[in-house]
């Protein structure tokens, strides 16, 4: 690109005239409050030039749903991850301080194809691209520019999952389902999202074992079953949550989460809506109507509701369905509407721990009767 300016390796414009860079920095023409701006955003570690944040999504031969959000002013990504109780109270806190950029204009390049959208109010962005070739399965790159004026203000890539044409899907939760976090207790999911990090929270025992088991179910490891994570947790703690699949080996997947919150919102972390839940499940069953689906959730909140209406609207596409036990109060309501899943031909499992998951499925075929659990 000709001129003052290109783009680094995160796809942000930058000035190519090191004087220039220089003299916007250092010049003591530069007025003392945007120094002392610049020097406090660099030490918060946030960054308040425009960014394109494309997250991963998901697609199949007929369309790319691509996702994302635009910020003017965002953090820097974690790379170090230690057990100081303030770093991690920081780097939370930090992932709630974002100002969004809302109805931007931009565009989606992919493979000599281009489409256009505008973000929303909250600067969440999502693209549906038709596209004109055979698609092969697997992951895909794509690239978002934002534009201003018709003109690059800055880019970033991005990837998209077309799932083999197997057997099964699996739509699971993330909150207390595989991710220890005290849902149903406002002030310990607080404690522990301020006091640990994507290294050092933990996931249930047995629970990885089993979900790289069904992803593995009727199929080979080079095309495996896919994953969505639908969660009502902020598009906030992503990366958080990519991480820790990332460092547990979770099978990896589509994260489909809610509304972005801001940082006077922290304490409602956790606390959304759940019908957008429901809306997110839909869409990715209606995308792949000839796949079974295999749902894992919890008790804690609203899954086994939200399992139930799915299981209602799409009879015959759910294999089973896998709540875990949180708490002994609510296993009496959460009982009859796993009855009532079942009475409608699809297999239930309500467990405390993994390894009675991993025997069920077993029972029901999902997973080899050879295979032994062991801690």
């Amino acid at each position: 690109m000709n001129g003052p300016f290109a783009y680094n390796r995160s796809g942000i414009r930058k000035s190519t005239d090191q004087n220039f860079q220089a003299n916007a920095v250092h010049s003591p023409k530069t007025p003392l409050r945007r120094r002392i701006k610049k020097f406090l955003l660099h030490w918060f570690r946030l960054y308040n030039e425009p960014t394109v944040k494309v997250y991963h999504s998901y697609g199949h031969i007929k369309q790319l749903h691509v996702i994302g959000q635009v910020f003017a002013l965002s953090p820097y990504p974690r790379k170090k991850y230690r057990k100081n109780i303030w770093t991690n109270t920081f780097s939370l806190i930090r992932s709630f301080m974002v100002k969004p950029i809302p109805f931007a204009a931009l565009r989606l390049c992919w493979k000599n194809q281009w489409a256009y959208t505008n973000a929303q109010a909250d600067g969440f962005f999502k693209f549906d691209l038709e596209p004109n070739q055979q698609l092969e399965a697997g992951w895909h790159q794509v690239e978002v520019e934002l534009l201003e004026n018709n003109e690059v203000v800055t880019k970033s890539t991005g990837l998209v999952y077309l799932p083999p044409a197997n057997s099964y899907g699996c739509i699971s939760d993330i909150d207390d389902t595989f991710l220890i976090s005290h849902s149903g207790h406002l002030l310990k999911r607080l404690y522990v999202l301020l006091t640990r990090n994507a290294h050092s929270r933990k996931p249930f025992e047995g629970v990885v074992k089993h979900y790289q088991l069904l992803a593995a179910s009727g199929t080979t490891p080079q095309k495996p079953n896919p994953f969505f994570y639908v969660s009502s947790s902020e598009w906030n703690l992503y990366d958080f949550i990519v991480e820790f699949a990332k460092k547990n080996e979770m099978p990896t997947g589509i994260y489909l989460l809610n509304q972005l919150k801001r940082l006077s919102q922290i304490l409602q972390t956790g606390q959304g809506k759940h019908n957008g839940k429901f809306t997110r499940i839909v869409r990715i069953m209606e995308a792949f109507p000839h796949m079974k689906f295999i749902l894992m959730g919890d008790s804690s909140q609203q899954d086994p509701y939200i399992y139930a209406s799915v299981v209602e609207h799409f009879p015959g596409q759910v294999y089973a369905v896998y709540v875990r036990d949180i708490s002994e109060k609510n296993r009496t309501k959460v009982s009859p509407v796993l009855a009532k899943i079942e009475g409608l031909g699809v297999y239930t499992c309500l467990f405390n721990h993994s390894r009675e998951a991993i025997e069920h499925s077993k029972q029901i075929g999902l997973i080899p009767k050879e295979f032994v659990y062991s801690a």
